[in-house]
This record gives C-alpha cells, structure tokens and sequence, in this order.
C-alpha cells in the first residue's frame, strides 16, 4: 500500500482536533483530519441540550483540574473564550448567556459544527471519516496505519478525547498511544457524572426522582451552589456532576438543602408562629413539598409542629444545614460527560502539547489530564489546546 505524505495528521474531529486542524491550515500547513466516527463533532451536536455550551465568559485557570494546575495557563492565555465568541460571531450565530457565564448558541449546536466544518474547508484541511486506526509508528516519519489507508506525516496530534460517553465512540486509544510511546498517563475517573447510592439513603432518593432544588454542596475543601436533582438512583444535576469531579469512591459529600437559611432558627420561630402546622406544611415553605413531606415522615414524629420536642427539630436542622451521605459510586463513563485525567502534563509542553521527549507527537483536548468545571470550560479547553498546537505543528 502506497502511504501519503502530510504535514500534520489529526487524530480525532472533535472539538479540539477541529481547531487545531484550522489553527494548523491557516499556516499553510498539509493537514489531514481523521475519525473513526461516520461524521466529525458529534459529542458537539449533544452538547448543551444540543445547543452546545461552546464557552465559559468567565474562563480562568483555577476552574480547570490537573495533577499540574499551572499547565493549563498558557493555552488558556494565547487562544481565550474571547477569541472563540468572535469567531462565533464572524459566522453570524446568535447565542445567549446562561447562568454563571454559560454561553449557548440560540439554534442548534451544529452551527458550531459547521462553522469549524467551513473554517477547515477555507484552508484546505483533508478530513476523512471512517477511518479506524490500526497503528502509530515513527521509525522516522510519524506512519499512521487505518483500516483503509497508510499515511506519513512530520507530526501527529492526538485529538481522540477520553473514555467519557462510549455510546458515542469514545475510546481510549490517546492514551494507548501515549503509553506506545512510553509518554506517561495519570489515573483516570468519570467526572461530570451523577452518583448513585444504596441501602437507606437510596430508600430516600428514588421516590424523589424528578425533585430539583438549589443546594450547597461540598466535597473536601470545594463546594458548588447549584441546583441538585433526584434521581431512580441517587442524585445528579449540576451541583452533583460539579462535585463529582473532586469525589472519591469512599468519602463523603456534605450537602445544605437550605442555602442561606438557618434551619435551626426556621424551625424554631414556626414552631412558635404556626403550632398547629403538620411540619410536613412547615418544611413545604422553603422545600420542594415531595422532599419536605419525605423529610418530615423520616425525621419528625406524627405531632403538629408545636409539639415537637426541640431536640428533634435542632437533629433535623443539622441535616438541612449539612446532609453527610458517603455515595456508592457513579454512574460510569456511561454517563460521565469528561474523563478526569489524562495524558500526564509533566511530559508535554504547555506551550505546544507536544510530548518533551517524541518531538512532533501531541495530545490535546480532554486526552490531556486537564479538565474543566461543569459549563462550557471544557469546551474551551479544546479550543484553546487545540489552537496552540495548531501553531506548532
């Protein structure tokens, strides 16, 4: 088989590769974009309710997570949310902010798709679909080998993502080559994911399914205000799958039902102006009323407000204030939208991406052991990542 000559191969058309395949172009480089998938960008397409988060207008470096938190730094400097709100713009999609920063397109997340898709055809970027990769060998060329075709290229940039959501082609082949090439990877977990429970505490959560409120919740020194939703098998929404990123299997999660509330002094002032309230109607004035009838069958007895003992009112205020529950696990990669983790960032250059001791091998986007908050940040990092080591290659 007669191999053909390029200046970069692209690994993976995702949000990352796309960009650095642009970014790469628009120097004039010979560039070929590969997947394996039938069409590129399509964690894009379900992102954001399928109008994609494409960025954070708050995007700073203390809301990324790395075994190295300064890696990220230069990426994020060189290539920011700003510059990606003015191509959006240049396109001529309209898009809104969300709450904390979140920005979102107003039609559908495949404008994003397609304005990378023209940004690729107008530099002559190759992008070919369909193309399962076999091997990556560099005896001195970088020969990259698919189930249909050889390539050869001066530089190779892994662009494939992490293990999160195999349903959509997820795999782990960035960091299978990483380790070919003897470049180091950091431990990886599902991040951005719901967790799930058992036994009592699971008795208590799965007939809530569906039951959102706005809660604290914390995990070690981080804590998240966001809202929180029960499900069949635990818990999830945004202020879980932030959370999610900093647990492990085994600690406990503390959450306050009743942000800006001080349960205890609640309690006690209705427990003087409404006696003869059920406290099930009491707690309905600051909790979803399927949480607050739960909440006072399980903690309260069957007694009208007034007759409470207050000793059974402060245990009740604790847990409002500080609900400690240890969650069993996750719900995988299955449903993880990012992999925490990743190719190790001592072994590459913050500057390039590319590995310190393979020159002309580079790993970007959510492949890296960067990963961002819940919100458009990852995204961002795989315009950004992708970008710089567009420069380079």
């Amino acid at each position: 088989m007669r191999a053909e000559r390029f200046d970069v191969v692209i690994v993976g058309a995702g949000a990352a590769g796309l960009m650095c395949a642009i970014a790469a172009g628009q120097r004039g480089r010979r560039v070929l974009l590969l997947d394996h998938a039938d069409e590129p960008g399509k964690k894009i397409l379900i992102s954001g309710g399928g109008r994609c988060n494409f960025t954070n207008r708050d995007t700073v470096p203390a809301r990324f997570i790395s075994t190295n938190p300064h890696f990220c730094k230069s990426a994020l400097s060189r290539y920011t949310q700003h510059d990606f709100i003015a191509l959006v713009d240049k396109h001529a999609i309209a898009w809104h902010e969300k709450t904390l920063g979140q920005l979102f397109c107003d039609g559908s997340a495949r404008q994003v798709v397609t304005m990378l898709l023209a940004e690729c055809a107008a530099v002559g970027v190759d992008l070919r679909l369909s193309q399962r990769i076999l091997g990556i060998a560099k005896p001195d060329l970088f020969r990259i080998n698919t189930d249909r075709d050889m390539f050869l290229a001066d530089a190779v940039v892994l662009a494939t993502g992490g293990l999160s959501i195999p349903k959509m082609g997820a795999t782990g082949l960035a960091h299978d080559v990483a380790r070919r090439f003897d470049v180091p990877v950091t431990e990886t977990r599902p991040a951005l994911v719901s967790l799930v429970f058992t036994d009592d505490d699971l008795e208590l959560m799965s007939p809530l399914s569906g039951v959102a409120l706005d809660v604290v919740v914390r995990c070690g020194r981080q804590s998240f205000r966001e809202a929180m939703l029960f499900t069949h098998r635990g818990l999830s929404g945004p202020a879980i799958l932030q959370i999610s990123s900093y647990w492990r299997r085994g600690a406990e999660i503390q959450i306050d039902l009743l942000p800006g509330i001080d349960a205890g002094a609640f309690l006690r002032e209705r427990k003087r102006s409404r006696p003869k309230a059920e406290p099930k109607n009491v707690l309905g004035e600051v909790l979803p009323n399927r949480l607050a009838d739960a909440l006072a069958a399980r903690h309260l007895p069957a007694r009208i407000t007034g007759d409470v003992p207050d000793r059974d009112l402060n245990r009740l205020a604790m847990l409002l204030n500080g609900w400690r529950i240890v969650p069993a696990g996750s719900e995988g990669y299955a449903k993880a939208e990012v992999t925490l983790g990743g190719v190790d960032t001592n072994a590459l250059s913050s500057k390039t991406m590319m590995a310190k001791d393979v020159p002309g091998l580079h790993f970007i986007g959510e492949a890296v052991d960067v990963t961002g908050w819940l919100g458009g940040y990852n995204f961002q990092w795989a315009w950004s990542s992708g970008w710089v080591a567009g420069q380079a290659v």
